[in-house]
């Protein structure tokens, strides 16, 4: 039977920007095209947080993702396609909050650690944000046979990887970059974004894990 993820649902990414945070956060994109879902039950939100359970970080991935639960409706699939979504919705506010740190502050124009770090951190955001995207078209497009969707998921497997390891280059751009300030700001944020990616990377491995031929 083919998988057709795409004609499930669809997130539209919004304009929220991650707070700053020394713990973790994330935005929840808002899902359109549909009459306003019910109230999540006991049910639905038990799959998400066993789920959930799976990951890196549970409490984030059910945090972000609970309000979806009467959306994913115990789909291993859609819930996969869901965190994607989640993680490139904060990945791309990420990178246009570097940006526009970049370019709206004077003070990092310089050739300083500081604002090659930023700088470094735009681009690999961007590499990120690109390969999330990827990710999003290769799920709405999964095919008709176990071996198809398997090989289409292990695509989506490496890129998601991929932008995770894009995201923690980020950070390693601030060795040596002194404590605090710009540093502690964007790392912060970066690491609550590090864990929805992984947490949906963990998600996409679980939902590979349920296909045969």
């Amino acid at each position: 039977m083919q998988v057709q993820l795409a004609t499930i649902f669809f997130l539209l990414i919004s304009t929220t920007v991650l707070p700053p945070s020394t713990t973790a956060s994330y935005a929840q994109p808002p899902i359109t095209g549909y009459a306003p879902a019910p109230t999540p039950t006991s049910d639905d939100t038990g799959y998400i947080r066993t789920s959930c359970a799976t990951t890196r970080y549970p409490e984030t991935c059910f945090n972000s993702l609970y309000n979806y639960s009467t959306t994913v409706r115990h789909d291993s699939g859609r819930l996969a396609m869901v965190a994607i979504h989640v993680a490139l919705h904060n990945a791309t506010h990420m990178a246009k909050y570097v940006s526009n740190m970049y370019s709206n502050e004077p003070n990092y124009s310089g050739n300083t650690r500081e604002s090659a770090a930023i700088n470094d951190c735009e681009s690999v955001f961007d590499d990120a944000v690109y390969q999330m995207s990827k990710s999003i078209k290769e799920m709405r497009q999964l095919g008709w046979t176990g071996e198809s969707v398997r090989f289409q998921l292990s695509n989506v497997q490496t890129w998601m990887s991929a932008a995770l390891t894009n995201e923690d280059t980020c950070i390693d751009g601030f060795e040596g970059v002194a404590d605090g300030g710009v540093k502690e700001d964007v790392c912060g944020r970066v690491v609550a974004v590090m864990e929805v990616t992984s947490n949906a990377l963990a998600l996409v491995n679980r939902y590979a894990d349920t296909i045969s031929d």
